[in-house]
């Protein structure tokens, strides 16, 4: 178990502290991060997420819907419940409150998921990670993209249906979301790539996770570090409530062992960037956020230790 938890958790931690460290003693600009988010967010993760939904077998896809269902079901209802909890109790206007939605609901699949599955099961397993990756890029991401997108369109004196309309359809449309959606139809259509087409896409896409994780740690070291309420109630919820949502979901749904091990292997992972860069893009605070995801990453070297104990055979 210690060592699954090292090579899960450790390269997160290491990559995370290397852009953290680059922002302290300043080598790179930690206020001026634009580009290497838009290299991110519009081409290396979009890169990654395409190809590795277009080379997933459709056959594959059935197969595992019902993992699939129970990690859209637990995403999607801790980000109704967060970004809830967001308005009402912690009184964030809804641009911050989607960001913390999504930081919250959104484990951090990348960075955290590859390397726990791989230790778990086998490297055969990760079209496991692929595919909830794809998920939460298509479903969870773009709710957080509409409520910025609406907010920064609101402010240029838009209003009313075609204002959300809008907002949902540019959302579709960032490269972060139509990449996977592009791959699920290559996918459905059994579409072979090119292995030329295949290597350059693997080739951009393969330093997605880390160069993600390393822009966060340069991200955070521009901000000071928040214990509130609002963080530690966050940080609970994703790693406490979410795997235990997704144990009663299992319950509901049974499936096969691997596959609801992996299930609740997922969901206590720590929490996803994609929030922090989502917020950066669009000019939306993300201290809360940024803060959060410090606290999950450290609390899950506790709670993702039970879980694999927990869960083992």
């Amino acid at each position: 178990m210690t060592t699954i938890l090292l090579d899960s958790l450790v390269p997160i931690f290491a990559v995370m502290g290397l852009g953290y460290f680059a922002g302290w003693v300043r080598d790179i600009d930690n206020t001026h991060v634009a580009e290497l988010n838009a290299l991110v967010m519009d081409f290396a993760l979009p890169a990654s997420l395409f190809i590795a939904t277009a080379s997933t077998p459709w056959v594959m896809v059935m197969i595992l819907w019902p993992m699939l269902l129970m990690i859209i079901v637990a995403m999607l209802a801790l980000y109704v419940l967060s970004f809830w909890m967001q308005r009402r109790l912690f009184g964030l206007g809804s641009s911050a409150a989607s960001v913390q939605a999504l930081t919250i609901a959104q484990p951090n699949y990348g960075a955290a998921g590859l390397p726990l599955i791989a230790a778990v099961f086998n490297n055969m397993h990760a079209v496991y990670v692929a595919l909830t990756l794809a998920a939460g890029s298509i479903l969870v991401s773009p709710l957080t993209l509409a409520v910025l997108e609406a907010n920064k369109s609101s402010g240029s004196g838009q209003s009313g249906l075609g204002l959300v309309l809008g907002a949902v359809g540019r959302s579709f449309l960032k490269p972060i979301v139509l990449a996977p959606i592009l791959g699920i139809v290559f996918s459905f259509l059994a579409v072979p790539l090119p292995d030329f087409i295949s290597r350059a896409f693997i080739l951009i896409g393969q330093g997605a996770g880390g160069v993600a994780a390393f822009l966060t740690g340069l991200i955070l070291s521009s901000q000071a570090f928040l214990l509130n309420g609002n963080v530690v109630t966050g940080t609970l919820l994703k790693n406490v409530a979410q795997p235990l949502l997704a144990v009663g979901l299992i319950m509901l749904l049974p499936m096969p062992n691997d596959e609801a091990r992996a299930t609740i292997l997922l969901a206590a992972l720590p929490s996803g960037f994609f929030g922090v860069l989502f917020g950066l893009r669009y000019g939306v605070e993300t201290q809360q956020a940024g803060s959060t995801l410090i606290a999950s990453s450290i609390l899950s070297a506790i709670s993702l230790a039970a879980v694999v104990a927990v869960t083992g055979d």
